[in-house]
């Protein structure tokens, strides 16, 4: 297989790269190495033979033309996007030029390609939509999202994925190009941006400083880990329906501050601290952020009867490898200066 993967420098996108490079298939990286692209995530398929990485912009429409000719890929999953909510309340244009226009581009770009190619090459292409479980919105204390959940983005961020993802729809349902939508949960796991909550907790925890926590703590989110994640899109790809959507989580369902209580623990029993005392101290309690969602949660039920998927990881088991590969790896989240952190929202906002 030809694998096209845009954002192949991102958590999850590397996650993609190292995957499928190491299952031998040829992979072409486009990334445009902003602040969430980096290339150690990809260090370990650097230099093999099944391997190409271009530095790109996805809403250049002639280097994105450039690429697909020459490259000329079975299936692209597309995971280039803007995904910090908070920096997309800081700072939405950006989120609505990466996130729109430059699937906008892609489906334009691969429906071109795709009408080019001979009747066996059109059936087998794919181009696979890998967004968030945040375009539905917002969950009460019951129920779980689906396939059949209304779209409903309460944050900048949501409101671009959701807006691409209609747009995969419509290039699928108006021009016949071979489509798929995946929308995932919270994911987790090793080379994930310091920004993020899992490794926040940890860097804070480690650093001796306040841990932060939106508003009570009581938001709800399923989480996910990255390699149950790749797993899920590799089968989406096999053996997916074109023109249809799957919802894929963990069956891990658990509030933020139960989570950090969780992380706490674990690091307790891993790296305790001097004093001995938990790192649960240092928990603190941050102004909630706007339009903050309650509570996600996924129903992956399609996912496991038609392509035959299942999560691996339990919540357990997939943070004990985060945690061990973190404490491993004390360059990932310590290794910059606290001056480059960006947390919460920008001083202006919270003034405004």
């Amino acid at each position: 297989m030809r694998a096209l993967v845009t954002g192949g420098c991102g958590f999850i996108g590397s996650a993609v790269v190292r995957h499928l490079v190491e299952a031998g298939h040829h992979v072409l990286n486009v990334d445009k190495l902003t602040y969430a692209g980096d290339l150690r995530t990809v260090a370990a398929v650097d230099g093999a033979a099944n391997y190409q990485f271009e530095k790109l912009d996805i809403t250049d429409q002639p280097d994105m033309a450039r690429v697909f000719s020459s490259f000329a890929p079975d299936v692209v999953f597309h995971l280039a996007a803007e995904s910090h909510v908070d920096r997309s309340i800081d700072e939405p244009g950006a989120f609505i030029d990466t996130n729109l226009r430059g699937t906008y581009v892609l489906l334009q770009v691969a429906l071109g390609f795709w009408r080019n190619l001979d009747p066996g090459a059109q059936s087998r292409f794919r181009f696979i939509q890998v967004s968030t479980d945040e375009v539905f919105g917002c969950l009460g204390k019951e129920g779980l999202f689906n396939e059949e959940s209304a779209y409903r983005p309460n944050s900048p961020y949501a409101a671009s994925k959701a807006g691409a993802d209609h747009l995969v729809r419509a290039w699928q349902m108006t021009y016949g190009l071979p489509t798929i939508i995946s929308n995932c949960s919270n994911n987790y796991g090793p080379f994930q941006n310091r920004e993020k909550l899992i490794p926040t907790i940890i860097r804070k925890a480690l650093l001796d400083q306040p841990i932060p926590i939106y508003g009570n703590g009581e938001n709800v989110r399923d989480w996910l880990y990255v390699e149950d994640h790749v797993a899920a899109l590799q089968a989406v790809c096999a053996r997916g329906a074109v023109g249809s959507s799957y919802t894929i989580g963990g069956h891990n369902e658990m509030s933020n501050l139960e989570l950090v209580r969780m992380i706490c623990a674990m690091l307790d029993a891993r790296r305790p601290r001097a004093d001995r005392r938990s790192y649960a101290e240092q928990i603190e309690f941050v102004t909630d952020r706007p339009g903050h969602d309650y509570r996600y949660a996924i129903d992956p039920g399609k996912a496991e009867r038609e392509i035959g998927w299942t999560p691996r990881e339990t919540l357990v088991t997939g943070l004990s490898k985060t945690i061990d590969w973190y404490l491993g790896q004390p360059d990932w989240t310590l290794g910059v200066a606290d001056s480059d952190d960006r947390l919460g929202l920008s001083a202006a906002l919270k003034r405004a």
